[in-house]
């Protein structure tokens, strides 16, 4: 079972490394593809916006399924 923090280190983590493939697949796919005329700052805020959803939503879903976990094991212990 995880600690709090070690959720918290883990969505993170993998936020991060979702974050730097976003941007990346914006720049080189999406806006040429799209011809789509936006500053790199635009790019930044759009992309740390839904940064920060993903690592909320990561957490919680991490946190309620170790959750889960301990209460099956409780159950199966009993």
């Amino acid at each position: 079972m995880q600690s709090k923090k070690h959720s918290m280190i883990e969505a993170c983590l993998n936020v991060t490394s979702g974050f730097i493939v976003s941007l990346l697949l914006w720049i080189y796919v999406v806006v040429p593809i799209w011809n789509i005329k936006v500053t790199m700052l635009d790019n930044l805020y759009v992309t740390l916006i839904f940064t920060v959803a993903s690592i909320i939503r990561s957490y919680t879903w991490r946190r309620y399924f170790n959750r889960r976990t301990i209460q099956w094991i409780d159950q199966r212990t009993k």
